[in-house]
């Protein structure tokens, strides 16, 4: 008696060519996702240096403020200077009282061929031998600083060019022309301090900030500063 056999299955199987196309398409879909989260991964860090790059402009014009604020007066010995290259000053010690007085100084320099807004200060000094020579070192260091003196100074912001004015006489006028130039018995008598101190930034293109940046202190004893 014949019986009659079971229907054979026929499991059919990829082509060689569908194959070729599901890789390329799992390939494609690959680089798209890559291109898509480099994307997203430079965007985050762009938007961190952008931040970064504010927060230490903010607080280096903060500085620059409070250094103002600060200054202090000494007899016979100037209390701001500034020669064209850079700003000095003669400040408290607000954070430590008691600590002395230091000698800041505000400057631009070119650091592997970019400008930088540079800050440097003194350590605490509580002898007139010590502010005298940090006086003179503060102006070597706006010129031409040593390996030591760049050891003190702090990176602010990359800058083009950058300018100082100073408020007297209800007007504005550059501190190193005939305008702004304190007379001779006023200066023989400490340094007078302007009622106002401009400063104009040129922050360098192609940094997450550029452009042009002003800052007007205003002396405390007039009102508050800006």
């Amino acid at each position: 008696m014949a019986h009659s056999g079971l229907p054979r299955l026929r499991v059919k199987g990829f082509t060689l060519i569908e194959l070729l196309v599901a890789i390329g398409l799992m390939a494609l879909m690959a680089a798209l996702s890559w291109r898509g989260l480099d994307g997203m991964t430079r965007a985050q860090t762009q938007m961190r240096q952008h931040s970064d790059a504010v927060l230490t402009l903010q607080a280096g014009l903060a500085q620059w403020g409070a250094d103002l604020d600060a200054l202090a007066t000494q007899p016979n010995t100037p209390s701001l200077d500034w020669d064209g290259r850079a700003l000095r000053l003669l400040r408290a010690s607000t954070a430590t009282p008691g600590e002395g007085l230091r000698v800041v100084a505000w400057s631009r320099r070119t650091i592997d061929g970019a400008g930088q807004w540079l800050r440097w200060q003194s350590p605490p000094l509580t002898t007139r031998a010590e502010l005298q020579l940090a006086w003179q070192q503060a102006a070597l260091w706006g010129q031409n600083p040593s390996e030591d003196a760049r050891t003190r100074e702090v990176r602010v912001a990359a800058l083009d060019q950058w300018q100082i004015f100073y408020f007297r006489d209800n007007a504005w006028s550059n501190p190193l022309s005939s305008a702004g130039a304190t007379s001779a018995p006023q200066a023989a008598t400490a340094a007078l301090i302007p009622d106002g101190v401009r400063l104009e930034l040129t922050l360098s293109a192609g940094q997450a900030i550029n452009g042009r940046v002003t800052r007007d202190w205003v002396r405390p004893t007039l009102g508050s500063g800006k």
